[in-house]
């Protein structure tokens, strides 16, 4: 009897660090560092990510939506991973899906994974064969031009990577997050043997995003995101070939089902006549884009349109789909079509169309 009240004494007093921790900091990882005990720091860690176990005795609705934490929690790992998972169901059989916006975005309370997680943001693809109907063999702005035809082939590879990391969570009053992403999208010559298989163009795209999570119904469709942020795109090139813009962005995003709508206007941050490579960019890669992505059976379509919002001779656009399949557990093929201006900088005032097919890795939601 003297051992067993000594055990439980020792077992109650081995509790308290964790107690503690969870008070002081219940919702950052931080705090469970400091737990020796395993099992403590375990329990800690699944109290800080919304993945408390069920206890006998708890209020069983508390229970039922530490559950659903948990199967928000597991989505989002899950989609990054590429990992296609059905969402477990609670007690009552009823199956509750992650949001396509949550999953991206972390925007429920209950999604939040904190900061410094690396994770995908646009599409990541490598396409082997990407081919144009137009080279654009002498590219050319208002204030530069190139003096010799380039000769590009018609066909080359195509990758993108594209990555994002939450630098702030919980901006007024918990509503808001900051975001960094970074984006590098590469048009590589790898047919091209006569002038050494040469990267024709790479667009460097770093941006950061204060995005906030609402809760509106327009037409049948719920606002589920409002956006702002920052973006730099450019080509690190010398000129002639230098490209570069500043924007500012904004993202109002809808779903319903598995729908998703974007509708981002942007406005360009002006530079200097003389430090200028491209005036009249927003003439042709236009001033807002809206993009709809819809999901079917593992299928994932995308269509984005680009306008610049202007008539007569300054009226310039684009379309670009993309289909991503699956191939394996882990592979997806990925298919892209583009017409109109600006598939890439270096391209910005050319009109072609492009058709690509190869693999993806991670993509949209």
């Amino acid at each position: 009897m003297r051992y067993r009240r000594l055990i439980g004494m020792l077992a109650l007093a081995g509790t308290a660090p964790l107690a503690h921790a969870q008070v002081a900091h219940p919702d950052d990882p931080k705090a469970c560092v400091g737990i020796e005990t395993a099992s403590q720091r375990l329990a800690c860690y699944d109290h800080a990510f919304g993945r408390a176990a069920l206890v006998p005795g708890k209020d069983q609705s508390a229970q039922d939506d530490n559950r659903k934490a948990r199967h928000h929690s597991q989505g989002v790992f899950a989609r990054d991973a590429g990992v296609q998972t059905q969402p477990e169901p609670d007690v009552t059989g009823k199956v509750h899906r992650l949001s396509l916006l949550d999953s991206r975005w972390e925007l429920a309370p209950n999604t939040k994974l904190g900061t410094f997680n690396v994770r995908g943001y646009k599409p990541v693809y490598l396409m082997p064969a990407f081919y144009t109907t137009n080279v654009n063999n002498r590219p050319h702005s208002p204030t530069h031009s190139v003096d010799q035809s380039l000769h590009y082939d018609k066909t080359e590879a195509k990758f993108q990577l594209s990555l994002k990391t939450k630098l702030w969570q919980g901006i007024f009053g918990h509503h808001g997050d900051l975001w960094f992403g970074y984006t590098q999208t590469s048009r590589w010559q790898v047919y091209d043997s006569r002038i050494s298989r040469p990267f024709r163009e790479t667009d460097y795209e770093p941006e950061a995003m204060l995005v906030f999570n609402t809760h509106y119904n327009v037409l049948g469709w719920e606002g589920r995101l409002l956006g702002i942020g920052i973006n730099h795109q450019s080509n690190g090139r010398s000129d002639p070939l230098s490209r570069s813009w500043n924007r500012v962005i904004a993202d109002i995003g809808f779903e319903r089902g598995n729908w998703t709508v974007m509708i981002r206007p942007w406005w360009r941050i002006n530079e200097t006549v003389s430090k200028d490579d491209n005036p009249d960019i927003e003439d042709y890669m236009g001033r807002g884009e809206v993009q709809i992505v819809h999901e079917v059976n593992d299928n994932e379509f995308s269509l984005t349109a680009r306008h610049s919002f202007r008539s007569g001779d300054r009226s310039h656009g684009s379309l670009r789909f993309s289909w991503a399949f699956p191939i394996t557990d882990k592979l997806r093929g990925y298919m892209q079509v583009f017409n109109g201006y600006g598939e890439s900088l270096i391209d910005y005032n050319h009109k072609a169309t492009y058709v690509g097919v190869g693999v993806s890795l991670l993509g949209w939601y």
